[in-house]
């Protein structure tokens, strides 16, 4: 049936859907700062001059942390396929920044699967989104653990009032939800991006000890770096924190807002929110908060999401044999 298509009608779409991807990318980027309710963009331009943000040792520190940050990201991706292909440091730039451009406006950052996939033959797609889950999967570990760290830390240090009849409930809920997942699993009926749980464990399972480390490695050095960045930054705005108190908020701070589903354009929000809460029990004012948060996601998604939008709008269809 898709053979009937003209030639010249399928490049037409494939070129539509292409700058689609590019226009929605650039609207959404120009809508969060335009149109940002929590934070309007005026005050946060005034901002970020009062407190001498944009001076060279600033601006250059900050493109540093940013660039290593997408470095090791990208030094991820490369060494993942490379347990089924070997491509070049260019090739995994090219495709994770395409990736960030086309998931800038899915739930959950979902379009970076389609997107990666989209660079390779169809022998190899399904096991691309295995490893790109696979990598995610890593960063979400140490989020989470690192996280966990953090929040009893937080609770314990700051004695917050719980309301231990919620937890408890939301605890019986989730050992609910845990009993069904595994009876679904047993089932082979729970999916995850489409596989099923049993087949995502095999494939990892088949991975090497070796692949798994060098994954988790390096997940732990990107999260130690852009969570310096937000610390380098509440220093740059004056506040007089030292850095393990600073990193038990910013720990607990991105793993609340992980857990949180979200289109990524609305992760700033979301993050902003946990931010502006935690940060208000070590006397951090709203506005240093929500300008910190604004920066690091224009400095670690925005800003090489346009240079991604490139990559996109060159993208050609690899040949069916590569």
């Amino acid at each position: 049936m898709h053979s009937n298509v003209p030639y010249k009608t399928k490049q037409f779409f494939f070129v539509l859907i292409k700058m689609s991807i590019v226009v929605g990318a650039f609207y959404f980027i120009y809508s969060k700062l335009a149109e940002n309710e929590n934070l309007q963009f005026s005050e946060f331009w005034s901002f970020l001059k009062e407190n001498d943000t944009f001076s060279i040792k600033n601006v250059v520190f900050l493109i540093i942390l940013s660039g290593f940050n997408w470095f090791f990201e990208i030094l991820k991706w490369q060494y993942l396929v490379k347990s089924i292909k070997r491509i070049s440091f260019k090739n995994a730039l090219e495709q994770s920044l395409g990736g960030l451009t086309a998931s800038l406006i899915t739930p959950n950052r979902i379009g970076d699967y389609g997107a990666k996939a989209a660079y390779y033959a169809k022998s190899f797609r399904k096991r691309i989104v295995l490893l790109n889950l696979l990598g995610n999967m890593a960063q979400m570990t140490i989020t989470t653990v690192l996280g966990v760290i953090g929040c009893v830390i937080f609770v314990n240090h700051y004695q917050i009032d719980i309301n231990y009849y919620k937890v408890t409930k939301f605890g019986l809920i989730l050992i609910m939800i845990s009993v069904f997942a595994i009876f679904s699993i047993k089932q082979k009926r729970f999916k995850i991006r489409g596989y099923s749980i049993e087949r995502i464990l095999d494939y990892i399972k088949g991975i090497t000890t070796k692949t798994h480390t060098i994954n988790i490695g390096l997940a732990l050095v990107r999260y130690l770096i852009f969570s310096f960045q937000f610390y380098y930054l509440l220093t740059v705005f004056g506040v007089e924190v030292n850095y393990v108190k600073a990193m038990v908020v910013i720990t607990s701070m991105y793993f609340l807002a992980s857990i949180i589903p979200s289109i990524s354009i609305f992760d700033v929000v979301i993050k902003g929110s946990v931010a502006v809460f935690l940060f208000g029990f070590v006397e951090v004012n709203e506005l240093t908060i929500l300008s910190i948060i604004l920066l690091m996601w224009l400095l670690n998604f925005a800003i090489p999401s346009l240079f991604g939008s490139y990559y996109v709008l060159n993208f050609k269809l690899p040949n069916t044999e590569t």
